[in-house]
């Protein structure tokens, strides 16, 4: 009777209760902190699951970052990375053309203005990302401060994957970008487009940036976010995904896969009675 009893209460709290079994899972990052107090104070205030990834030589990059983990909220470094075009660029933005102590001094600063910082993501970078031996080097600093690296995927000939993997560093990927339109209307509508993705492939990851629409959006979506849909935080993506790292089963999978466990182990307790 004892032991039925507690695979009841295992039951009840691994499965029945489980936002990762019952819910898809939303990652919501927030790109570009550092600049707009404001607008990223208020994002913070929506919810500790949502990420900011900070500018590490914004005006505010050391404030912001404190702020965010009084909050709960995963901080990570929004390292700039040179893009194909001609864009206004960050200082100590990283070209593939840098040697390995440049991008050693750039990273090493960067991780010492982002207090907090447990993972990086690429600001731009689409020319930086694209090329293997640069993001080689990249993954080589990282390697020595145990970060991981959220792909924004600027570009699909992204190397970031193939050098991360040379160091085991672990990666994730954004699925949506919410605001390349800085519309309410449109935003919406890519939040919802991430919201399927998630119920699709059981998470998804957006990036969105501080503009005003986007915080107008987040204020009202998550308010009302679907019933099954979880709010998660990129760090417990990123350690879920590290553990079935080499499986080709979907993170909804793995999932399932768990939940037929516990389902099976409850049944046999119960016979046992």
């Amino acid at each position: 009777m004892i032991s039925r009893i507690i695979i009841l209460i295992i039951f009840s709290l691994f499965v029945l209760n489980s936002p990762l079994v019952l819910a898809s899972n939303l990652v919501i990052v927030i790109d570009d902190f550092g600049y707009r107090q404001h607008n990223e104070e208020q994002i913070i205030s929506f919810s500790p699951n949502i990420t900011v990834a900070v500018l590490p030589h914004s005006p505010n990059a050391k404030r912001i970052a404190t702020l965010a983990k009084q909050n709960g909220n995963d901080v990570i470094i929004h390292l700039p990375m040179a893009p194909l075009g001609k864009q206004p660029l960050e200082k100590d933005t990283l070209y593939p053309s840098m040697n390995q102590d440049q991008i050693s001094r750039i990273i090493d600063d960067a991780v010492k203005n982002v207090p907090y910082a447990i993972g990086v993501n690429n600001h731009m970078g689409s020319l930086m990302t694209s090329d293997l031996k640069g993001m080689e080097q990249v993954m080589d600093v990282l390697s020595h401060y145990s970060l991981f690296f959220l792909d924004s995927k600027t570009i699909s000939k992204t190397q970031v994957k193939r050098a991360a993997s040379k160091y085991n560093i672990p990666v994730v990927e954004r699925d949506v970008f919410l605001d390349d339109e800085q519309n309410e209307q449109a935003i919406t509508h890519q939040l919802d487009q991430a919201i399927y993705l998630a119920r699709k492939n059981g998470f998804a990851i957006a990036i969105g940036h501080p503009y005003p629409q986007t915080v107008n959006v987040l204020r009202k979506k998550l308010l009302n976010l679907p019933d099954d849909i979880q709010l998660m935080k990129l760090s417990h993506l990123v350690n879920a995904t590290v553990l079935h790292e080499g499986s080709k089963i979907t993170f909804k999978e793995l999932l399932e896969k768990y939940q037929r466990l516990f389902y099976e182990i409850y049944y046999f307790y119960i016979l046992q009675e």
